[in-house]
């Protein structure tokens, strides 16, 4: 059975709701053939009229050709109209239905992916695609037609010169066919190399403020023009290949025209044909050397374009979320961690053994040095990475087992790095989605957002990545998100830890009075008034969980927490 080809939806991206204008558009262009024979005819003849001092003649080929003119031009700007269309349409909806399927994806895959691959297949190949595929696709309709009708309106003129000419055209036939693979191979570098620089730019920008501070301008400049390099170098070999098709080509279609012509002068001199016939066959000897060498060229590069959407489609289905069971949006037992060890390489792991229980309703507090783990746990609860050694169930249920997004609408997570969008704090805190007014305004004041607000409007724009905010401010934002959702999980990793000690005690003091939520708070700040209130602390060092317990049973036994905890009291 043959493997269905994973470009394939891509490609009925381009004509979902687009077939007529695609239709229409090829008719359009198709008109051509028809005007470049009429006019190649009315040369030919104004020729033999002027032989034959044939005025009246000439009059009527005059009308003719004007005519044939203004045809070609209304046909042409509607045949551009109707491209401009069908294309904007097309590469929209290829590129939204790349990025629904993008979306798709889960978590795990955005940690351990570059964005600078999708940042490349979205912007770069698309260009191409749009060049090389979608445009060069009315040209893969006509040429062919283009070669079978000039064919047969020169057999009526002349069957022994048509002959001749189809000898003739093997040569740049020939010629560009041989460039074709060479041309997909170096499409390819040329889209991994973008790939690359995207990526790399991306990564030296977003660092901009620390290469800054730490006077690495040169060694920042000399990383960007390294990745340029190969950039270039894969662009320039493209271009020369390319180059070289065209020149063997246009090489070969020139002995092909003069090879044309000195026969056909040979057959006028015998009084086989006119000299107006001659000139018919010189004038569409393109329409012959065109399709011939154009074909082999299209198809290279609609080959290679495919390509880059093969590409695309592999990307996307390169650590695809996996298929699972459907969960409720509510946790009626428990989450429990069964000896769970877990490490981002082999034979270094960042959790050992970890056991522990989070029982519906309640709320936990997780600590522990830089480096312990607490992020790493966090993020196998959101489902971020599955490659864990033990048990992770909820409500016994295996998290690998569960669909990722039912999962999400369980669990939210607020983490310590905080993405703002470049749009309103209104849209920014409902993240684009319909809420009733009431809840954005409760989870706007339980965020500590009500002062900003108020300030600012609702309708503030936050800047990239919200450089019109403060840390404290945009920590606020993510803790307001996630309380607007309402998921019956709530996981806090460092939440707090841009604001202030007040405006810190305020917002998880709301975070822990909230009812019915089960809560695991990682927490740098050991405040004892806040840690009384939790039903469980989980304390770990290393990896491993070491302690567990109320605030004062942890407080008794003198161990780690005690340790730390006397530590940031000083």
């Amino acid at each position: 059975m043959k493997k269905p080809d994973p470009a394939s939806p891509y490609i009925r991206a381009f004509y979902e709701h687009n077939r007529l204008r695609f239709l229409g558009t090829a008719a359009l262009y198709i008109l051509e053939i028809p005007a470049m024979l009429v006019i190649s005819w009315v040369l030919g003849d104004v020729v033999d009229a002027i032989a034959a001092l044939n005025g009246a003649r000439l009059l009527r080929l005059l009308w003719v050709a004007a005519s044939v003119a203004v045809l070609l031009g209304v046909s042409e700007t509607l045949y551009y109209r109707s491209l401009s269309g069908w294309l904007r349409r097309a590469l929209g909806q290829y590129k939204s239905y790349a990025f629904r399927r993008l979306s798709e994806k889960g978590i795990s895959a955005f940690t351990r992916e570059s964005t600078g691959r999708y940042l490349s297949v979205l912007t770069g190949d698309v260009t191409v695609i749009c060049a090389d595929y979608l445009q060069n696709m009315f040209g893969l309709i006509i040429e062919p037609l283009n070669f079978v009708a000039t064919l047969m309106f020169l057999l009526t003129y002349s069957p022994a010169l048509t002959g001749a000419a189809v000898v003739l055209c093997v040569l740049p036939f020939l010629g560009v066919t041989a460039f074709g693979p060479g041309l997909a191979r170096r499409e390819k570098a040329l889209s991994d190399a973008s790939e690359g620089f995207v990526g790399k730019v991306r990564d030296l920008l977003s660092g901009f403020a620390v290469i800054k501070s730490f006077k690495a301008e040169p060694e920042a400049g000399r990383i960007f023009d390294k990745e340029d390099r190969n950039l270039e170098r894969a662009r320039s070999r493209r271009i020369l290949w390319h180059g070289a098709m065209q020149g063997v080509g246009g090489s070969l279609s020139v002995i092909m025209q003069f090879g044309m012509f000195f026969i056909g002068a040979y057959l006028a001199l015998r009084g086989s044909i006119t000299a107006g016939t001659v000139l018919i066959f010189t004038n569409l000897s393109n329409s012959l050397i065109q399709p011939v060498q154009q074909i082999p060229q299209l198809l290279a590069q609609r080959k290679a374009a495919r390509g880059l959407i093969g590409k695309l489609a592999k990307i996307v289905e390169e650590n695809a979320a996996h298929s699972g069971v459907t969960v409720e949006p509510e946790l009626r037992d428990a989450i429990e961690l069964d000896r769970v060890s877990f490490g981002y390489e082999p034979d270094k792991p960042v959790l050992r053994d970890v056991s522990m229980r989070l029982e519906a309703g309640k709320k936990y507090a997780l600590v522990g040095a830089s480096g312990s783990g607490k992020s790493t746990l966090l993020n196998l609860l959101m489902g971020g990475c599955d490659g864990y050694e033990g048990n992770l169930t909820v409500d016994g249920r295996e998290l690998r087992d569960i669909d990722p997004n039912s999962l999400y609408d369980l669990e939210s997570l607020i983490g310590q790095n905080v993405f703002v969008f470049d749009d309103t704090l209104r849209r920014n805190i409902t993240m684009f989605r319909d809420f009733p007014a009431e809840a954005v305004d409760s989870a706007v004041n339980r965020a500590g957002l009500t002062a900003l607000i108020a300030e600012r409007g609702p309708d503030y724009r936050c800047g990239e990545n919200g450089s019109g905010l403060s840390g404290g401010e945009r920590q606020r934002v993510s803790i307001a998100r996630a309380l607007l959702r309402e998921t019956p999980v709530l996981l806090l990793d460092e939440a707090t830890a841009s604001l202030d000690n007040e405006t810190s005690f305020a917002v998880t003091q709301a975070i822990l009075d909230l009812s019915g939520l089960t809560r695991l708070v990682v927490t740098h700040r050991l405040d004892s008034a806040l840690l009384k209130q939790y039903d469980g602390i989980f304390v770990l060092r290393n990896g491993r969980l070491i302690e567990q317990g109320g605030f004062d049973a942890l407080m008794d036994e003198k161990g780690y927490f005690y340790s730390l905890y006397t530590l940031s009291a000083q």
